[in-house]
C-alpha cells in the first residue's frame, strides 16, 4: 500500500490537466481501478486480516480521492487565472461617449417651458390622463354637438351596452387640468398644465397622442393686457431673441371669450425659421379670457374673478425651434434620430442660464 500511495500521489502532482487527472481516478479508485480491486480481496481474508487492512485501505481511497480533488481544484483555479490574465480589462477606463442616453425633445421642450413660466410665477399642474366626459367637455363649455365629441376625433373609453353612466374618454387636451385645479385650489389661480393628450389623427403633423401646454390665470385684475405680455415674455425667452412682434387674430373657442389666435413675426430664409423679423407670420397658439360658465364649473364666481387661459403644442413648438421636419419621429425610437436631436442629461434649461445650451 505504500507503493500504490507513492505512485499515485506522485502522478496526482504531476497531472497537466484535467483529463489526466481523471485517468488517474479510474485507475486508481475507479470500479477496476487498482486500490478498488485490493479492497474486493478482503472477503478473502481472515477476520483478524481485515481488521487491519480494511481500515488501512479506507485511509488510502480517502487519501487519494483528497489528493484528487485538491489538484482538480488547483488546476481550475490555474486555468481562471489564466483566462483572467487573457480577458483583462481595466473597468476604471471612461465609457463610449455614443453609448450615453441623450434626453428626448419633449422632454426637454417641457422642462424649457416650465423653466419660462415658473419664473412668471406659475405652478405646474398635473391630471390623469383617462378623464371624464364632463370635465373634458361640458365643464369646458362645449355643447354636445361639437364637432370633437365626436368618436371620430376622441377615443371613448369602452362600455357595456346596458352601463348608464357617464362615458370616459382619453382627454383631447390638458384644459381639464384647468378645472381640475379650479375645484381644488380657487382663486386667485395662476398654473400651467403640460401632458399627453390623444385624438384621432395622424399624418406628417398630427399623431393619435401628442404633448400639450395649458396656461391659467385667474385673478380680480386679469386682462387681455395681462395675457399679451404673458405670452410675449414666452415667446421671447423660448426662442432665445430679444424681441419679438404678436398678432392676435379673433377666433373662437367655446372654452373662452373673447378668443384669440397668436402668431409671430417670423422668416423662412434658407428654409430656416427665424422669430422676430420677416414678413411672414406663424400661428403657434390659441388664447382667451376665461368664459364664466368654465369658471362657474371650476366652482369660481365670474362676477368677482376673471382669468385668461392659452394652450400649445409642445411637440409642435419643439419641431419650429430645433427643425425637426416630421412630427412621427418622436414616436418612432430611433436611436439615431434620438442621438441627432437629443440633448444631454447634464443642460438643465434655466432662464438665467440658457435653456438650449
Amino acid at each position: 500500500m505504500d507503493d500504490l500511495r507513492d505512485k499515485y500521489l506522485t502522478a496526482i502532482a504531476n497531472a497537466g490537466d484535467e483529463a489526466a487527472l481523471e485517468n488517474l481516478r479510474v485507475q486508481a479508485v475507479g470500479k477496476k481501478g487498482e486500490i478498488s480491486l485490493k479492497m474486493r480481496e478482503l472477503g478473502k481474508m481472515t477476520p483478524e486480516e481485515r481488521q487491519v487492512m480494511g481500515p488501512k485501505l479506507n485511509a488510502l481511497k480517502d487519501e487519494i480521492n483528497s489528493a484528487l480533488s485538491a489538484k482538480k481544484q488547483g488546476l481550475g483555479d490555474a486555468a481562471l487565472d489564466e483566462r483572467l490574465r487573457g480577458e483583462w480589462l481595466d473597468v476604471t477606463l471612461p465609457g463610449r461617449s455614443r453609448r450615453n442616453g441623450t434626453i428626448h425633445p419633449v422632454s426637454q421642450v417641457s422642462e424649457e417651458v416650465t423653466a419660462i413660466f415658473a419664473d412668471m410665477g406659475f405652478a405646474v399642474a398635473e391630471g390623469p390622463q383617462v378623464e371624464s366626459d364632463w370635465h373634458n367637455f361640458d365643464a369646458l363649455n362645449i355643447p354636445g354637438h361639437h364637432p370633437a365629441r365626436a368618436e371620430m376625433d376622441t377615443f371613448y373609453m369602452h362600455r357595456d351596452a346596458d352601463d348608464t353612466r357617464p362615458p370616459h374618454v382619453l382627454r383631447t387636451h390638458t384644459s381639464p387640468v384647468q378645472i381640475r385645479s379650479m375645484e381644488l385650489q380657487g382663486a386667485p389661480l395662476r398654473v400651467i398644465c403640460p401632458g399627453r393628450v390623444y385624438r384621432a389623427d395622424y399624418d406628417q403633423t398630427h399623431t393619435p397622442m401628442f404633448h400639450q401646454v395649458e396656461g391659467l390665470a385667474v385673478d380680480k385684475d386679469i386682462s387681455m393686457a395681462n395675457l399679451k405680455w404673458v405670452l410675449e415674455e414666452f415667446v421671447k425667452a423660448y426662442f432665445e431673441v430679444d424681441g419679438v412682434d404678436l398678432r392676435f387674430r379673433a377666433s373662437h373657442f367655446p372654452f373662452t371669450e373673447p378668443s384669440a389666435e397668436v402668431d409671430i413675426r417670423c422668416s423662412w430664409e434658407g428654409g430656416t425659421l427665424k422669430v422676430g423679423e420677416g414678413d411672414d407670420w406663424l400661428e403657434i397658439l390659441g388664447s382667451g379670457m376665461v368664459h364664466p360658465k368654465v369658471l362657474m364649473a371650476g366652482n369660481i364666481d365670474p362676477a368677482a374673478w376673471q382669468g385668461f387661459a392659452f394652450g400649445m403644442g409642445i411637440d409642435r413648438i419643439a419641431m419650429l425651434k430645433y427643425g425637426i421636419p416630421d412630427l412621427r419621429a418622436f414616436f418612432d425610437s430611433d436611436l439615431r434620430w434620438l442621438r441627432h436631436y437629443g440633448f444631454s442629461a447634464l443642460d438643465v434649461p434655466t432662464v438665467r442660464g440658457g435653456l438650449s445650451r
